[in-house]
């Protein structure tokens, strides 16, 4: 049985490059999660670079942690972390081995198995919102903790996998600032996106939480 084009699994080499070539070449392309009850297929529509010690963004500028090591890793790994207490974000380590580079994934449509996803995304008004923002994308894809490290391009069976599906020409591809960054990171323009995509999320500011007093 030959595989479609679109089907084929991207290879380590796609993500063993710089991350700002890396991240808006993933627009277009399919991630699949292999689930339990069956597969769920999303078109990526909406990413965001961070690099690594050269980026205050990032959460491996400071160094190497148990929380960030995977993003020293090899390039084409899942990195997963756990925000506010309570949502999960998944990202691709890009770039050469010890780098720590990856590219958040945002946004994004969901083209197979919207019926598993539902389930997980109770409050999403329409199939629009399944996976629009980052841990909306993570929870419908049933993201967590237990996957990080996850090797996207090894061989046989793995629980994720990013396929070719169709690059977005560059002239549909637009940048702007990442959304919630906060000071000298706050200016780059690393959060690339599908111009006029319904799927997309919306930008915010960064925005400095209270403390209570």
């Amino acid at each position: 049985m030959i595989t479609p084009p679109d089907r084929m699994p991207l290879p380590r080499e796609f993500f063993d490059r710089p991350v700002l070539e890396v991240a808006p070449d993933l627009l277009g392309r399919l991630v699949v999660r292999t689930t339990p009850d069956g597969p769920i297929a999303l078109r990526l529509t909406e990413v965001e670079a961070y690099d690594g010690p050269n980026d205050p963004g990032s959460h491996a500028y400071r160094g190497r942690t148990p929380r960030n090591d995977v993003m020293f890793g090899p390039p084409g790994h899942v990195y997963v972390y756990f925000t506010y207490g309570m949502w999960h974000c998944m990202n691709l380590v890009c770039g050469p081995e010890g780098t720590a580079s990856g590219v958040l994934l945002r946004a994004g449509e969901i083209v197979e198995g919207a019926e598993l996803t539902r389930e997980r995304r109770l409050s999403a008004r329409n199939d629009k919102e399944l996976a629009k923002g980052p841990a909306r994308l993570a929870t419908a894809l049933d993201v967590d903790r237990s996957l990080d490290g996850t090797d996207t391009c090894a061989p046989g069976d793995t629980p994720i996998r990013v396929l070719a599906g169709t690059p977005v020409p560059p002239e549909q591809v637009r940048s702007g600032p990442r959304t919630g960054v906060a000071g000298d990171g706050g200016v780059h323009p690393w959060r690339f996106w599908i111009a006029d995509d319904p799927t997309v999320s919306p930008y915010r500011a960064h925005v400095p939480r209270r403390r209570s007093r």
